[in-house]
C-alpha cells in the first residue's frame, strides 16, 4: 500500500524546513506540519530578534566612546515601540521569505499541530495521513521553575513584544539566555538584577571564560546576585517582590523573567503510541538521529544534543542526503562552534580546560592565556578587556579549544573553529603571520 509522502516533518523550525527542502530537492513527495510561523524559535523567539536587540543595546555605549575620539556629546533616548516593531517587522520578512522557500520547494504545508496515530499514521487537523517516513523536529519551549507566583514572571518568547520598556527587570537564572538578556536590557537603559544560583554565570563553560564576561557585566552595572535561591514571587501595588531564601528583593515598575532553562517541545505529539523511545524528556536518537523505530527520524533540540539552530539544519541535511540523496552523510558533533552575545560577548570551540583535563589527564594538557585592553579602548575610555585561550593537548601538540571574550569574538571564533575542526596544532598557530594591529592576531603570537 502505497503513502501520501515519502517524507512527513513535524515541525517548520531551521531543521525541519532544511530537511524538507533538502529532500524534495532530490524528488521526495514532502509535507509538513507547523502551527505557529514558519522559521520556529530562531526565527520568530530567538536567534534574530534576540541579535537584533543586541545590536539595538549597544549605541548608547558607542556614543559615549565616541567622544574619546573627538565627537561631541550625543543626546540621544530610545523609542521603544519603533524599536520593537522593526525587530517585528524583520521577523515578518523573514516569515515570508520560510513561506517562499517552501512553496518553491514544492512541500505541502499543514498549518497545524500533527500527532501520531501510530508508527505511518499522522492525524493533522482531523485528518489521517501516512508517510513511508516521519521526521520529528518540533524544538524546545522555555520553562520556569516550580516556585509560588511563578505565573508573574515572563519568558523569553515573551520579551519581544513588551509595549512598554520596564524600568526594571529581576532575571532568575544564568544560563546563555538570562545572561543575555540582561546585557540587552542593561544596555538599552533598564536596571537589571540577575539572580543566579552558583558563583557564576554559564556553568558548563570554560572557567576563565565565564569569569571573564561575568566581571566583565558586573563592572558595566548589572547587578548579579551568586548563590541566591528564589522561592516566591508577590505582585503588590507597587512592583514585584521577589523572595529569596536569604533575603528579599523589592522592585518598583519591574518586570521578572524566568530563565532557568528549555525542554523539548514533545508533548502531546503521541510518542507513545508510535513506540518512540525518550529518556529524561527527550527524544532517543541515533548517530543517524533514527529513532527507536526504523522510520521516524528526530533532529534539532527535542533530542537535546547540542541545541544550535545551524546543528539542526546540519542533522537535517545528514538526513536528507542520505535517505534520498543516496550520499552516506553524518553530522559531527564535535568542534562545534558557539557563541553568548553577552557584553563583553564571548564565542568558544572544542574542549573547556575543565573537559579536556578529564578527557586526556591533567599532565597533558598545556593552556595558554592572554588578557588586554584593546587598542579601540586606548582612545575611547573603555575599561572591557579581552580574553583569548588555547587549550593543548601536549602529547599532540594538537588545539582542543579556543574561547574568547571581547568584541567580535563571534566571528573572530568562527575562524579560529576551522583550523580547530581540521586537528591544527599550536605550531600550526604558531606559524601564522598575524593580521596587525588586530585583536584576532593574539590567537597566532600566544607563547
Amino acid at each position: 500500500m502505497s503513502s501520501d509522502f515519502d517524507l512527513f516533518v513535524i515541525g517548520g523550525g531551521s531543521g525541519g524546513i532544511a530537511t524538507a527542502r533538502r529532500a524534495a530537492e532530490y524528488g521526495a513527495k514532502v509535507a509538513l506540519a507547523e502551527m505557529g510561523k514558519l522559521g520556529g524559535t530562531c526565527v520568530n523567539r530567538g536567534c534574530i530578534p534576540k541579535k537584533l536587540m543586541v545590536y539595538g543595546s549597544s549605541f548608547p555605549e558607542i556614543f559615549k566612546q565616541s567622544q574619546g575620539y573627538g565627537w561631541s556629546p550625543v543626546y540621544s533616548s530610545l523609542n521603544w515601540q519603533h524599536m520593537v516593531n522593526a525587530v517585528n517587522q524583520e521577523v515578518s520578512r523573514l516569515n515570508g521569505i520560510y513561506r517562499k522557500m517552501i512553496d518553491n520547494s514544492k512541500v505541502t504545508i499543514f498549518p497545524a499541530r500533527a500527532r501520531f496515530l501510530d508508527s505511518h499514521i499522522i492525524e493533522v487537523d482531523g485528518e489521517k495521513i501516512t508517510a513511508e517516513r516521519i521526521l520529528i523536529a518540533v524544538g524546545g519551549r522555555p520553562i520556569k521553575p516550580n516556585i509560588p507566583g511563578i505565573e508573574y514572571a515572563l519568558v523569553s518568547d515573551d520579551l519581544f513584544t513588551l509595549p512598554e520598556q520596564p524600568k526594571s527587570i529581576v532575571i532568575l537564572g544564568g544560563g546563555y539566555i538570562g545572561s543575555e538578556f540582561a546585557c540587552i536590557f542593561h544596555g538599552l537603559g533598564t536596571q537589571v538584577v540577575q539572580i543566579i544560583r552558583k558563583d557564576k554565570i554559564l556553568a558548563g563553560f570554560d572557567e576563565d571564560l565565564r569569569s571573564a564576561i561575568q566581571e566583565g557585566m558586573l563592572e558595566h552595572g548589572i547587578k548579579i546576585l551568586p548563590n541566591s535561591h528564589p522561592k516566591s514571587i508577590e505582585k503588590t501595588e507597587n512592583g514585584l517582590k521577589i523572595i529569596l531564601e536569604s533575603d528579599e528583593l523589592f522592585l518598583t515598575d519591574t518586570i521578572a523573567l524566568a530563565a532557568t532553562g528549555r525542554v523539548p517541545n514533545i508533548d502531546d505529539l503521541g510518542l507513545d503510541v508510535a513506540g518512540i523511545d525518550t529518556n529524561k524528556g527527550s527524544i532517543v536518537v541515533n548517530a543517524e538521529s533514527q529513532t527507536s523505530q526504523p522510520n521516524i527520524y528526530a533532529v534539532g533540540d527535542c533530542t537535546n544534543r547540542i541545541n544550535l539552530t545551524p546543528v539542526a539544519i546540519g542533522e537535517g541535511r545528514a538526513l536528507a542526503d542520505t535517505i534520498y540523496g543516496n550520499k552516506s552523510c553524518l553530522m559531527s558533533h564535535a568542534n562545534v562552534p558557539s557563541a553568548i552575545f553577552t557584553h563583553p560577548e564571548a564565542a568558544t570551540v572544542g574542549l573547556s580546560e575543565e573537559q579536556a583535563k578529564r578527557e586526556y589527564g591533567e599532565e597533558d594538557i598545556k593552556t595558554y592565556r592572554v588578557k588586554f585592553r584593546p587598542l579601540y579602548h586606548t582612545l575611547s575610555g573603555g575599561q572591557d578587556k579581552t580574553m583569548m585561550k588555547l587549550v593543548v593537548q601536549i602529547s599532540t601538540d594538537r588545539v582542543l579549544g579556543a574561547h574568547m571574550v571581547g568584541e567580535h569574538a563571534a566571528e573572530v571564533i568562527q575562524g579560529v573553529a576551522i583550523a580547530v575542526k581540521m586537528g591544527a596544532t599550536k605550531a600550526d598557530f604558531d606559524a601564522t603571520v598575524g593580521i596587525h594591529p588586530s585583536a584576532a592576531e593574539e590567537f597566532v603570537t600566544m607563547r
